[in-house]
């Protein structure tokens, strides 16, 4: 079946295969149960190292806190702070513009983005399995649509190329040009620092004029294409970004001011190494005051230990389930039975998995916080004890 929809075309495909024997679906099982144990095994590694480096984390910023020294001034380089942790805050400034030729564009900024898109062909895949006379048979509906994509999508991968054939390759490439020589005041900045200037902004081009005969201008985007309107596959279309303004432009504005804490090693803003093993070079967008700054660094501390720490309670979880999975197979011509059978098993992986995950997390913190690992470990038998209670008693004989 084919239909065609403006830009957007379809057809569905049904294959099938015999119903796998019991066999086959054990072995099957056998297989996810040692990726299980795996996932499983897994999980308590990465629940164990997130506690040891948020802890670390935490009395690195703590030390660092108590160390950092906030410049009078950022004009001049002071020996005093040779080695020392330092606090500044000011506008950026770069040596030169970075610039794309091709285009004729220029901009004083510490990064220049050019992105590249082309207008290609997308394949999606919707697929549903059923029964019928003994055999599985899947259903696949597959849909085509044109999109602008800023990777080359490989159309030999499609279920139906003819038709939707894409350019194995873009004719202009995107790249992101980084100012040499970055400074606040009379610092210059390390790469790691410079790094973390990463909040782009798309570059207006209302104000430049078409660079070629064969490219033309229309909004904010310059197209490689007879008609922006209405593309074909193959057409190209090139915007551009931009990440700390380091000089006063008419159109965008004054240059961006941020704060850094670094160590002052002579002119330059280097990781500062704590007695607790972590480094600290710490840069945001603004001006902030040193307590400011160590908020934020705490808080995204925490948010991080909390995102690690459900997805090694996901991971635990996960590989439970794959694990017990073999009693779901051993009763799957049973549907009643079947049904009943993996309510408990993620009743019982969920409860296994809030325990060990806990318990987990109070050894990390033995070696740092004793009462409170103490704590986190009593807190660990209470998903168990609670599924006990909802089990019910045993008729007296």
């Amino acid at each position: 079946q084919f239909s065609d929809t403006g830009s957007r075309k379809e057809h569905v495909k049904i294959t099938s295969e015999s119903k796998p024997g019991f066999l086959e679906r054990l072995s099957e099982t056998s297989g996810g149960m040692l990726m299980g144990l795996v996932t499983f095994l897994l999980s308590f590694y990465l629940l164990f190292t997130n506690e040891g480096r948020a802890l670390r984390t935490a009395k690195s910023l703590d030390e660092g806190l108590s160390l950092v020294i906030p410049l009078e001034s950022i004009h001049s380089v002071s020996q005093q702070n040779e080695g020392r942790l330092v606090h500044l805050a000011g506008t950026l400034s770069t040596s030169k513009p970075l610039f794309d030729p091709s285009y004729g564009l220029s901009i004083q900024a510490v990064k220049l983005k050019r992105k590249v898109e082309m207008y290609q062909w997308v394949e999606y895949e919707d697929s549903t399995e059923y029964e019928e006379n003994g055999e599985i048979k899947k259903e696949t509906k597959y849909s085509y649509n044109t999109e602008w994509k800023s990777e080359v999508v490989n159309s030999r991968n499609f279920d139906r190329e003819i038709g939707h054939k894409n350019p194995s390759a873009m004719a202009v490439e995107s790249f992101t040009a980084v100012s040499p020589n970055v400074q606040v005041g009379g610092f210059v900045l390390s790469k790691g620092l410079v790094d973390k200037i990463d909040d782009f902004k798309q570059l207006s081009l209302s104000n430049l004029e078409d660079p070629h005969a064969d490219v033309t201008r229309a909004g904010d985007y310059f197209y490689h294409s007879e008609n922006p309107r209405r593309p074909e596959v193959g057409d190209l279309r090139v915007s551009f970004f931009y990440a700390g303004l380091s000089g006063d432009d008419p159109h965008l504005g004054s240059a961006d001011k941020v704060t850094v804490v670094a160590r002052q090693q002579g002119d330059q803003l280097v990781p500062y190494h704590t007695k607790s093993g972590d480094v600290l070079q710490i840069l945001y967008p603004g001006d902030l005051t040193v307590e400011e700054v160590f908020q934020k660094e705490h808080e995204s501390n925490t948010m991080k230990t909390w995102a690690l720490r459900a997805a090694g309670w996901l991971a635990m979880f996960v590989g439970i389930s794959l694990m017990t999975r073999i009693f779901y197979t051993l009763v799957d011509w049973f549907p009643v039975v079947r049904d009943l059978v993996n309510i408990g098993l993620k009743a019982f992986a969920f409860c296994v998995a809030s325990s060990l995950s806990l318990l987990t997390i109070s050894v990390g913190w033995l070696f740092y916080r004793p009462l409170w690992a103490l704590l986190i470990g009593l807190l660990s038998v209470v998903p168990i004890v609670v599924a006990k209670s909802r089990v019910p008693p045993k008729k007296q004989q």
